[in-house]
């Protein structure tokens, strides 16, 4: 099965939407994609999955542990492509994947993917409530929780819960203070890059918001 990594041979078929996989591990995963097939249960919360990996790397969000440590400036990680994320964008710069469409570069060929449908318009992942379709399935998954109402991230601080991690995370720095987005024209810190953008826009490049 490693041989197909060089190869690139997939001779694995979806036969509901022809997509095709290396191994049939991977296909059978996939295949629960269209099933909706989630037999992989927390013990903590009665929350389903559909991967097993999925599973262990959700219940390190109940047990708060973190195996996985950064070489260079020893921050944990929960997963281990999150610390490796952590890596390459904080430390070694590594931009491997350039997009054919405006030539930026990613750290990683499925954050490049994503970055193309912004170019070509394409959205797969469809939501089966009100049928509004994303180029993520991560967007998909956020949005559904519009409907479900689920809201499985708590505040560590005041038990306040999110639909959306990162919204955690902005909510977070209310009790941390931290600032991690900082202005490279006069170092001021901001706790979200939103706040940055338009800080930098209002004060160091003058750029005014087009009308609508």
């Amino acid at each position: 099965m490693h041989i197909r990594t060089h190869t690139k041979e997939k001779p694995y078929k979806c036969e509901i939407c022809q997509k095709c996989f290396s191994s049939r591990q991977c296909l059978q995963m996939h295949i629960r994609i269209h099933t909706k097939e989630k037999p992989y249960q927390c013990t903590y919360c009665q929350k389903c999955f559909s991967d097993n990996s999925n599973l262990t790397r959700h219940k390190r969000t109940h047990s708060k542990e973190k195996p996985y440590k950064c070489e260079y400036c020893q921050k944990c990680f929960a997963d281990k492509r999150g610390c490796e994320r952590h890596t390459r964008r904080t430390h070694t710069k590594e931009e491997l994947h350039q997009c054919d469409y405006c030539q930026k570069c990613f750290t990683e060929n499925y954050l490049l993917k994503v970055h193309i449908r912004t170019h070509t318009g394409e959205k797969l992942y469809q939501c089966e409530y009100c049928g509004k379709s994303f180029g993520h399935n991560s967007s998909l998954k956020v949005h559904i929780r519009t409907h479900t109402k689920e809201k499985p991230y708590p505040c560590e601080f005041c038990q306040k819960c999110f639909a959306d991690n990162r919204n955690l995370k902005t909510h977070i720095r209310t009790h941390t203070k931290e600032k991690p987005y900082c202005c490279e024209y006069c170092q001021k810190c901001f706790t979200t890059s939103s706040h940055l953008k338009e800080h930098i826009r209002r004060i160091h490049t003058k750029e005014k918001t087009q009308p609508v």
